[in-house]
């Protein structure tokens, strides 16, 4: 009976989450109501209450939910990267920005960095900043396995290098989600220009090869 009540628990999250990334991007944060939400993913009002205390909380639900795909995804590039510096954090900068805006909207992002950013020590805003804290540590995961296998310097700070690449990616995709004509393959394109500079130095010796000497 547990495992059917799980079942159901977990249907039910699902309905409400995907219900309100919906109604979300048709009429906006601000427009979606409650009692809308609950009549589109078939529950009662009381039950979302049950789960969330807030429309921001189910908003967070959805940034999880986002952000936890992309995590997961990146885990295959951090095992076993391109051959390429360059190409490795093209491939995993690319998952994030390329799944960016399956579940929401800029509209979305741009409500939930500003909750963030009022309510830092909110529950939405600690798992926000959880959120950013763990793409840092997966980059910072690829650096080193990088190093590990010499496409990266040994004698950089790769944590270093890591929580950099994030910083500029941050920074870029607000940027991003504050201009609606804005294009991801405009944004992979900056980023992409941008990281040329550090891979050029951070790149170690390609496995097989031989550093050159000076006379």
């Amino acid at each position: 009976m547990s495992g059917l009540r799980e079942r159901q628990k977990a249907d039910r999250h699902r309905r409400i989450i995907e219900a309100a990334a919906e109604l979300f991007r048709e009429v906006g944060y601000e427009g979606a109501k409650i009692e809308a939400i609950a009549a589109q993913a078939e529950v009662s009002i009381g039950t979302i209450y049950n789960y969330y205390q807030n429309k921001g909380d189910i908003l967070g639900a959805i940034v999880s939910l986002e952000v936890n795909e992309v995590l997961n995804a990146g885990r295959g590039v951090v095992a076993s990267p391109p051959a390429n510096v360059g190409d490795a954090l093209d491939t995993l900068i690319g998952i994030y920005i390329e799944h960016s805006l399956n579940y929401l909207s800029k509209e979305m992002w741009r409500q939930a960095m500003a909750i963030s950013t009022q309510l830092p020590d909110s529950p939405f805003g600690l798992a926000y900043t959880g959120l950013d804290r763990a793409l840092t540590e997966q980059i910072r995961a690829l650096i080193a396995r990088l190093q590990e296998i010499g496409l990266v310097r040994p004698d950089i700070d790769g944590p270093a290098v890591g929580e950099l690449i994030f910083n500029n990616m941050n920074m870029m995709f607000i940027e991003f989600v504050k201009h609606d004509e804005a294009r991801i393959p405009e944004l992979r394109a900056a980023i992409r220009r941008q990281n040329r500079i550090l891979v050029a130095a951070i790149g170690g010796v390609t496995p097989g090869a031989s550093r050159r000497t000076c006379p």
